[in-house]
């Protein structure tokens, strides 16, 4: 029981700061510590990492949506068309014959890493809406289709991917592209969630009950940090989670 609770304690620390630093999926860190460490099942694993996803991401979009770092509106419709091509690139990904894709969200996290701390993003808010909203709605739109299938297709990197697209192609400042990216992996992982208990039954209660909470406090706490630091801080704080957790993860994998 002592080793369950330290496992879901370190997973849990660890998806909650990516989640409220990065925006980043818990399920990257959760679901290999889990089947690592526990011998659980990947699939329930999987849903136990959605599931502490949803709480950890509703927690940091509040965090970062009091501190005026949200943009719900494209937000949403990046939300819309993300889940809706989703399921256009798991549908195609299951006429496919099976490719193991499970180290692209590892080395994306390492890599988006070295990104922030070698090139950060200090795009200001001034020069981000100073887009029409016409373009940041055809843009929103477009970059949402792309992850979508990108994540259905492949089955990771949901997180990481839309706080890439938002600093580097829609030009959002860091702490907004984390905020709306958050916002919207509430959405999408509560989804995941509610499928994976639907489908596959509900998993162990203990590990879910402590990985919820555990990712929660955890993104409670990063997020409010982020909020309250400096781009330049923010951008390097963010860099070093991101490589850390790459490093941690490709570790698991090679176990």
């Amino acid at each position: 029981m002592i080793f369950t609770i330290l496992v879901c304690f370190f997973a849990g620390m660890g998806a909650g700061i990516g989640t409220g630093f990065a925006g980043m999926s818990a399920a990257a860190v959760i679901s290999p510590m889990l089947i690592t460490f526990l011998g659980m099942d990947p699939y329930q694993a999987v849903g136990i990492a959605l599931a502490s996803d949803v709480l950890a991401s509703a927690v940091s979009a509040y965090t970062y949506g009091k501190n005026k770092n949200l943009d719900v509106a494209n937000g949403i419709v990046m939300m819309v068309t993300v889940l809706l091509f989703t399921l256009v690139g798991s549908y195609i990904a299951s006429l496919l014959p099976s490719t193991t894709m499970g180290g692209f969200s590892m080395v994306m996290t390492l890599l988006l890493g070295v990104k922030f701390i070698v090139k950060p993003v200090m795009t200001t808010k001034e020069a981000m809406q100073a887009v029409s909203k016409k373009k940041r709605f055809i843009q929103s739109v477009i970059c949402g289709m792309l992850i979508g299938f990108i994540c259905g297709f492949v089955g990771a990197g949901g997180g990481l991917m839309m706080l890439l697209i938002l600093t580097s192609v829609l030009g959002y400042e860091l702490k907004t592209a984390v905020g709306t990216s958050v916002f919207i992996m509430a959405f999408t992982a509560f989804t995941g969630a509610a499928s994976h208990f639907a489908i596959g039954g509900m998993p162990d209660i203990t590990c879910l009950v402590l990985c919820v909470l555990f990712t929660f406090l955890w993104a409670r706490i990063a997020a409010r940090f982020a909020n309250r630091a400096k781009p330049e801080t923010l951008n390097r704080a963010t860099g070093v989670v991101l490589v850390i957790l790459g490093i941690v993860l490709i570790a698991f994998k090679m176990l």
